[in-house]
């Protein structure tokens, strides 16, 4: 019965790579493909070019391990069209479990020493919780409540990089990237995906992207929804208040036309208004089960408009869903959103949509600690993007086969049994090696 199930298995993972295949150009790609992408999936220490070269060709290890790192670092493949591929594959996969409920944005950091590997610099690194040298990669997944694929996926390049034509030229940043904020990139991402026709969910993100005014305002206008995390101190216009409308036009010079405020008319900070709600405004929501019971918290939603540099505008922002959470036992209110929802949606709902952003944190858990995403140890803009390419691919196949694999295993050991590596071989960076 297993050996069954292994050939099954082994016969659809043929199938899905010969789809990738289809796309990435040579046919002398399909085998450094097919071996890179088992390689990520393999139970093994680290998921960098040389562990992958000896699991998957312990009897030519040299020779494997020169065919990878040409096809990772080198070979001239379009990440978009693998990215395309897989969703194609792996999204019909999702829905069978219902629609797209999601487009997540985030960030994800990986430390690195030195100075030399493309895009590091000393920036703020959530891996580590802090500031350090590392590398920073914006990425747009599409979610619903079983599982999420990453769609889209650039490293951000810090504005010293962008301008310094000689690391640029050491590590192959092509001449078309420009430095762009991460909230620019974000937005060029969902740009992108709406223009590819994806199916549409509601765009959530965390206060780093969320209390981003214009990109909210971008988001909006390309006719998409959005939860998106803001700062405790972000202002908004309380029900029943707002800004003061134009001046009366004198007859003299141009009408006036802007927004303004006066010492009555001042818009609060959101956490300023969630301290003043009264008592009946907060209730206790549950939004989805988690391993041991039901994962609850205490909210509260008010109607607002956002208030940032609004005197400089002819009208007021409309108004929008501000979502507050307040845990029991908690001094003050722990997280805030803003949300352009309709105004009917349930409650329940809303938080639920807002919660929904987990999945991102899964996401990159998975490509991190199961196929390797952070393992690469190449210097150069192309290997760090086909690295990422090919570890989403190998993360596509684990979520479409995730039915298959019994809850209390990691997917990749679960599918794959383990290849026979000679004995004694210690791959650079592995705990023993060092």
């Amino acid at each position: 019965m297993g050996l069954r199930r292994s050939e099954a298995i082994e016969s659809r993972f043929s199938a899905y790579v010969e789809g990738l295949t289809s796309v990435i150009g040579h046919a002398d790609r399909a085998k450094p493909l097919r071996d890179y992408c088992m390689g990520l999936m393999m139970p093994c220490e680290r998921k960098s070019v040389e562990p992958m070269a000896a699991i998957t060709a312990p009897e030519r290890t040299a020779a494997q391990h020169q065919s990878l790192l040409h096809f990772v670092g080198e070979g001239k493949w379009s990440d978009e069209k693998v990215l395309a591929k897989v969703r194609e594959l792996v999204l019909p996969q999702i829905e069978r479990h219902g629609s797209i409920e999601a487009w997540i944005i985030d960030d994800t950091g990986f430390s690195k020493k030195g100075q030399h590997s493309v895009g590091v610099t000393r920036q703020y690194c959530g891996q580590l919780g802090k500031q350090d040298n590392c590398q920073v990669a914006v990425s747009l997944s599409l979610a619903n409540h079983h599982a999420s694929l990453p769609v889209a996926y650039r490293l951000y390049l810090p504005e010293d990089w962008a301008k310094d034509s000689g690391r640029r030229r050491k590590t192959g940043v092509p001449e078309e990237v420009s430095f762009k904020t991460k909230p620019e990139i974000a937005i060029e991402q969902i740009t992108a995906a709406c223009a590819a026709g994806l199916p549409r969910g509601v765009v959530l993100m965390d206060a780093g992207y969320g209390n981003n005014s214009e990109l909210r305002a971008d988001i909006t206008a390309l006719g998409l929804t959005y939860v998106a995390g803001i700062l405790s101190t972000t202002t908004v216009w309380a029900p029943g208040t707002g800004p003061l409308p134009a001046k009366k036009w004198s007859g003299i010079g141009r009408p006036p036309t802007l927004l303004r405020r006066d010492g009555k008319h001042q818009p609060i900070s959101v956490k300023e208004l969630a301290l003043g709600l009264p008592k009946r405004a907060w209730r206790v929501v549950k939004w989805r089960e988690g391993s041991a019971e039901w994962l609850s918290s205490r909210f509260a939603r008010v109607r607002v408009r956002a208030a940032r540099r609004d005197f400089k505008l002819t009208e007021s922002r409309p108004e929008e869903w501000l979502l507050i959470e307040w845990p029991e036992g908690e001094k003050e209110p722990t997280k805030y959103w803003l949300s352009n929802l309709p105004k009917d949606i349930a409650f329940r709902q809303l938080v639920d949509i807002a919660k929904l952003r987990w999945r991102i944190e899964r996401d990159y858990q998975e490509l991190k600690q199961e196929v390797g995403l952070g393992h690469f140890e190449g210097r150069g803009w192309r290997g760090f993007h086909h690295h990422a390419t090919l570890c989403v691919a190998a993360y596509g196949f684990l979520v479409s086969e995730r039915e298959t694999i019994p809850p209390s295993r990691p997917h990749s050991a679960a599918l794959f049994q383990e290849l026979a590596v000679r004995d004694g071989y210690r791959p650079r960076g592995s705990a023993i090696a060092a």
